[in-house]
């Protein structure tokens, strides 16, 4: 996990005015593969085990399966689609992948310099730590502050909650792409006051103001 993102992240227990505190036990070019993530209000701690943050709120039984499945390996033109939906073209960013779509991770971070992206999903604890991206999951919410991230792209098949998660997290003028979309995505999005851009072929582009 890079120490920047780490920077962002909040406490899932208090909610998200509440940041945490990271204490890298080791770190490698600004990447912590061991620590902890403190809440300084309700004094929870959340782990950081081979680069891969737990950021549940307790109790934390064993990780559900996910959606992102066992390791693979992408590559940039596998991810470079994300990037004009998501209508980023140069950095500094940070990006947030939910669920299936975690798996173009890696490839989406080797396409742009100072570009920060963030898996969220439980099965991305058994993928190989790498120093491209960041990986996490989470659980209410997104832990990350309020109107702060360039761009969400998350996984149709999730419940309402993420969407207006989602729509929370993004910056002003940021978007929020749907893969596997469903007919209700875009009614969703704009329930959480986003404005829908696309919607077709399975794929919702939603923006903020």
């Amino acid at each position: 996990m890079h120490v920047l993102v780490a920077d962002r992240l909040t406490c899932s227990r208090c909610g998200p005015e509440f940041g945490l505190i990271l204490r890298a036990d080791q770190t490698h070019d600004r990447r912590v593969t061991e620590g902890v993530l403190g809440c300084p209000n309700c004094r929870d701690q959340y782990p950081i085990i081979g680069g891969f943050g737990d950021l549940r709120a307790p109790p934390r039984p064993e990780l559900p399966k996910g959606r992102a499945g066992d390791p693979v390996i992408k590559t940039p033109e596998e991810s470079e689609y994300l990037l004009p939906l998501l209508g980023i073209i140069q950095g500094p960013a940070t990006v947030l992948l939910i669920g299936g779509p975690a798996v173009l991770g890696g490839g989406l971070a080797s396409l742009l310099d100072d570009i920060h992206v963030v898996g969220a999903d439980a099965d991305l604890a058994r993928w190989p730590a790498d120093s491209a991206w960041s990986r996490i999951v989470s659980h209410p919410g997104i832990p990350f502050f309020s109107r702060t991230l360039r761009g969400v792209v998350i996984d149709g098949r999730l419940d309402r909650h993420w969407f207006e998660e989602a729509a929370r997290v993004i910056a002003p003028m940021s978007r929020v792409v749907v893969v596997n979309a469903a007919t209700t995505a875009s009614e969703w999005l704009q329930a959480a006051g986003l404005s829908i851009m696309a919607d077709e072929s399975g794929r919702v582009v939603a923006t903020s103001s």
